[in-house]
This record gives C-alpha cells, structure tokens and sequence, in this order.
C-alpha cells in the first residue's frame, strides 16, 4: 500500500489555491477587519465575564457565521463541516493544529450578537464598504418579499387561536414554550400554505445587491414594508414592484418621497388590464424579474428560504446573515473581473 509522504497535504493545498474557487475568491476580495469594530463593540464583555478559557477572535467567529449562510448549516453541521473540508479551513484562516469551534460556541456567538442586535449594523457596515470599493445603490430600486419557512408547530386549534391573540397556552411548562414558536405565521399564497417569516428586499437594478431589509412574520401584506424597504441613497428613484404593491395610496406616497413608480397595474374583477397596461406590466417585469434572480440564487445556491429557529429575534438574525452573505457572494462576483477589494474608508 502507498505510505503518506510528508508533503502530501502540502501539496493538495497547493492544487486547491490553483483552482481558486469560491470561498479562495471571498477571502481574496473582502477585508475582514472591516466588521471587527461592529462585532467588538457588540461583544463586549463586563468584568465580572473575565476568565475561562480565552475566546475565539470575533471575526474568526463571523467568518463562521456568514460560511453557515452561505450553505445554510445547522450548527452542528457547521463544525463538522470545518472539520472535514480543507477549502472552510482555509477561508478561516485554520491549521490542522488549530482548535475547530464547536456548535455550542457557534450558538454561543450568534445569541450575543442577537443580543446586541448586530446582525443590521454588520449588513449596514458591509453596505457601505460596498460603496467605497465603487458599488453605489444606482439604477432604481425593485422592491419584493419571499417566505422563510421554519418547522412547522403541532398545535391545537384553540393554542393556535391563544397564540394569535399574543398568548401563550396555560398548560405549555417552561421546556415546551422554549421548544416552540409563537412568533411565526400561517399564510397562504396561491392555495399554498407557508409557515414562518418574511424577508422583504431592497435590491438596487444595476448590481443586483440587497440594499436594505425588513423581516415580518408570513401574514404580513408585502405592501405593508414598502415605506421601510424604500432607499433614498439609490442614484436613481425609479421603483418597481410587482402588482401586490400597487394602490391608490401607495403611488400617492412614492410621489411624496420622491420616487417614480413602476409599481404593476392590477386587474380587478369585471375589470382586466388594457392591451396597454398588459404591455407596460411586460416591459416592466424585464427589470423587476432581476429580484426573483436574487431569491433564486438564496434559495438554490444558499439552500436558504428555511430556517431553523425558534422566535422573531433569532429569525430576523439568521435572515439577516442570509442577505448578508448573498451580498457577500455577489460581491466576490461583480468584482473578481474588476480587482475591487474591501478596504476601510
């Protein structure tokens, strides 16, 4: 049998730099060091936490974080994930000397960021090195939302009924409310039930980045967000929407602020579009589709658009990474032929 040599490992590493895959291209695009001052001043600890054993570095632990979005792992997964595969090793920067974190110190990580609501300030601060490295909102906004759906609750009737009312069923002890979601919600979409949250998305028409996010619970309307997905840093202020979007109030608003709307005409009963109005819906479905381009990428690429989680806090972090980590894997695409990097301002 062929014996191990002594640069064998060494080598592969070297046969794995050539191929300059995906996460070879993150590392080589984004300065990590950008997110350390969000992250310290989230994690920072009173004196009474002194002691133990030292902690991971923080953007180490990010770096953990935004690798789960990107291929929607379980905790648990994650750190067997680092353990086994060289490429999450190297993109943490990680020897086979290094100790791996494990889920508990993940989970750990993430519920402090929770915590100190970070997880916004991180995609606001990636945001804006996206602007210093040259990728501007620009072009006009199109505005969508998609469901997230978590596992789905066995509950009875009347619990459900308690839980809509913002109760929590009498007989659920301490273990039981811990293991169950009374944030998340029933909805239906073309005779389709969904069960979880929402994430609502601002994603500019020229780079197809996510520029600004809100997450609901599934029952809410997708026009209900507009005003808070709206971004006026946008070089332009055309927007697009599809249909659901549309009312008499909400073009009256988008006038207000500024914004030309190109928002889709809606059919009413006993009342169909006109030839015209089919024609511009048409026109303006050749941009608005670039969204649908972005949940697609989540939900194939990612894996994402399903979450595990329990309550609107951890679901609105975990969507938030999500968003993220697109930003950060569409970054790796625009500039890799441009020899753009993320540096501080």
């Amino acid at each position: 049998m062929k014996q191990p040599g002594l640069f064998d490992f060494s080598e592969r590493q070297k046969k794995l730099l050539k191929t300059r895959d995906f996460l070879e291209r993150v590392s080589l695009l984004v300065t990590w060091e950008i997110f350390r001052p969000v992250l310290d001043k989230a994690l920072e600890r009173k004196s009474h936490d002194k002691g133990g054993r030292p902690a991971y570095d923080a953007v180490l632990m990010f770096k953990v974080l935004v690798l789960q979005a990107l291929y929607n792992l379980s905790d648990e997964q994650t750190e067997y994930q680092i353990l086994d595969r060289m490429s999450f090793m190297r993109f943490l920067g990680l020897e086979l000397c290094d100790a791996v974190p494990d889920a508990r110190t993940i989970w750990l990580f993430r519920e402090k960021l929770i915590a100190a609501e970070a997880v916004e300030k991180l995609f606001a601060q990636f945001d804006a090195m996206l602007s210093t490295a040259g990728f501007t909102a620009s072009g006009g906004q199109i505005i969508d939302a998609t469901f997230v759906e978590v596992p789905r609750q066995r509950n009875s009737r009347d619990d459900n009924e308690t839980i809509k009312k913002g109760g929590v069923p009498a007989d659920w002890n301490g273990k039981k409310k811990a293991h169950k979601d009374t944030d998340a919600r029933w909805t239906k979409k073309n005779k389709t039930a969904f069960y979880g949250y929402k994430n609502h998305v601002n994603v500019d028409r020229k780079h197809k980045l996510i520029r600004k996010y809100k997450v609901t619970d599934a029952s809410v309307h997708d026009s209900q967000e507009l005003d808070n997905v709206l971004d006026p840093n946008n070089d332009a202020q055309e927007t697009w929407a599809d249909s659901a979007y549309r009312s008499e109030e909400q073009e009256a608003r988008l006038k207000d602020k500024g914004c030309t709307s190109n928002i889709h005409e809606r059919a009413y009963r006993n009342k169909p579009l006109t030839p015209e109005q089919s024609a511009a819906n048409t026109e303006r479905s050749r941009v608005r589709a670039r969204v649908e381009h972005v949940f697609g990428h989540i939900e194939t690429a990612m894996n994402g658009c399903y979450i595990r989680t329990i309550g609107f806090m951890r679901a609105q972090a975990k969507i938030g990474l999500e968003n993220l980590a697109y930003n950060v894997s569409r970054f790796a695409f625009l500039a890799s032929g441009s020899n753009a990097t993320l540096v501080s301002a």
